[in-house]
């Protein structure tokens, strides 16, 4: 058995990214592990199965990149596409395999993280407006609450896997 790596912020500093944007780095880096262990060897029935009434883990993995992206674009201070407010509504939808959802997870990821990389550190305190109703934030406050949404859905799916295992809904 391979040794595991320590936790992707005990691995040494980011160098290339801001200080401020770092744990963003460090968080995406630990959202994509941590679902690739955990969803290894998973069908495609088992990535969308539902032990009692949990959101699939499907899901959950879709849901982070494509809520990444709509957050990445509230960070550029700009609005939705119909792409992306069409993707919000088929976030549930069955089916896709676990090498699908993880083809576009990791292209959302990456288009993030170069926006949060190319950032100017003096931007951190601007404004931005998220929704419609374009809800006040800030470019810190997008670049954090990306950061821990992630984080919250990979723990959902976490637990989605163990549930369904306990069950024998998944290997």
């Amino acid at each position: 058995m391979s040794e595991r790596l320590p936790e992707p912020w005990m691995r040494g500093p980011e160098l290339a990214v801001h200080p401020a944007a770092r744990p963003l780095v460090y968080s995406l880096t630990q959202v994509r592990e941590d679902l690739a262990e955990w969803t290894e060897g998973l069908t495609p029935e088992q990535l969308w199965a539902r032990p009692f009434g949990l959101g699939p883990v499907g899901f959950h993995i879709r849901h982070i990149g494509r809520s990444a992206d709509r957050l990445t674009t509230y960070l550029q201070n700009a609005q939705l596409t119909e792409e992306q407010l069409a993707g919000l509504r088929t976030e549930m939808a069955p089916g896709a395999s676990r090498e699908e959802l993880f083809s576009e997870l990791e292209w959302m990821l990456r288009r993030c993280l170069a926006v949060v990389e190319a950032l100017d550190p003096r931007t951190w305190h601007e404004e931005r407006g998220v929704g419609r109703k374009r809800l006040p934030t800030t470019v810190g406050g997008l670049v954090h609450h990306i950061a821990e949404h992630s984080q919250r859905h990979v723990g959902a799916a976490i637990v989605t896997v163990k549930v369904a295992r306990a069950l024998g809904q998944a290997s």
